[in-house]
């Protein structure tokens, strides 16, 4: 199969992609859907111009199961062909799943250099595109563990570097300690959590790429935006879209540096928040949004 669809662009460092990405997560964690689905909705994700996918070591359910996302996602891009060669894959080190549902932090340099590794052999290519700190390790100074990214970005394991769940000060400390080089932050960000504002204003200033994760409010909470945020069903209705696709369109509209990634399992799920990329509010729908 080729892409049939070009989305509008966002940059992360010297690579340009699709301004919506997708998040994996939900194919290879509690409750997730057969690897035939998954592979559909990832190849549905390519077809609709998605050229942003976004995943991490941890993202797995069972106990010796690390890396599950990261072999789906290296196998759906395998079987989809030459139209699979832009993409940018990105994924994250620092937590682990033992397997009982539970995240534990590691930032340990030397687990970070090996876990790039090791995902870099899941996803079956030389460098990594984009390696992120998944989340601060409270046991290890910061700087350590940005000092491993910054040297697997000077030997060439990955790409682009990039850090998550960060504070203003870890994202000037960790630009820092790059020499500039960070591309990128993944923070939490959506109607329901938007604690991170201040983050995502910072990046733009600095033109570092925001990536807002579960920018619908999570698994458990997107299918309750129209009820619990009255307005982005209200802008919904008006303009004959899905709440989701407002939502995704109101985080663009915030900087230029924003990228959502939502999570999805379903290949319909993906079609419906890739449009949200050529959608266009009104300076009044904006406000009201905003003020919800």
């Amino acid at each position: 199969m080729q892409t049939s669809t070009t989305l509008p662009t966002r940059t992360i460092g010297d690579r340009s992609v699709s301004a919506i990405g997708l998040g994996g997560m939900p194919m290879s964690i509690e409750n997730r859907p057969d690897a035939g689905r998954s592979i559909a909705t990832i190849h549905a994700a390519l077809d609709a111009g998605i050229t942003l996918i976004d995943t991490a070591d941890a993202y797995h359910r069972d106990a010796n199961e690390a890396g599950h996302n990261e072999e789906l996602i290296a196998r759906a891009l395998r079987d989809y062909g030459p139209g699979a060669d832009d993409v940018l894959v990105a994924t994250k080190g620092g937590l682990i799943r033992p397997g009982d549902g539970t995240w534990t932090k590691d930032g340990r340099p030397e687990r970070l250099k090996e876990a790039a590794k090791e995902s870099a052999r899941r996803l079956g290519v030389e460098a990594i595109g984009l390696y992120q700190l998944h989340r601060p390790d409270p046991e290890v100074p910061y700087e350590d563990s940005v000092g491993a990214v910054r040297d697997l970005l000077d030997d060439g394991v990955i790409q682009l570097a990039g850090i998550s769940n960060a504070n203003i000060e870890q994202i000037d400390l960790a630009n820092n300690i790059l020499g500039g080089r960070l591309t990128s932050v993944q923070n939490q960000f959506s109607p329901r959590y938007r604690s991170s504002e201040n983050e995502l204003r910072h990046c733009a200033e600095l033109g570092i790429a925001f990536l807002p994760w579960s920018p619908l409010g999570g698994i458990a909470n997107a299918a309750e935006l129209a009820e619990n945020h009255a307005a982005f069903g209200e802008v919904a209705a008006e303009l004959g879209v899905s709440v989701y696709q407002v939502t995704l369109a109101w985080e663009l509209a915030l900087a230029p540096v924003v990228v959502p990634i939502p999570g999805a399992s379903r290949p319909e799920s993906v079609r419906d928040s890739a449009q949200a990329a050529g959608l266009t509010l009104t300076e009044d729908q904006m406000s009201r949004l905003s003020a919800a």
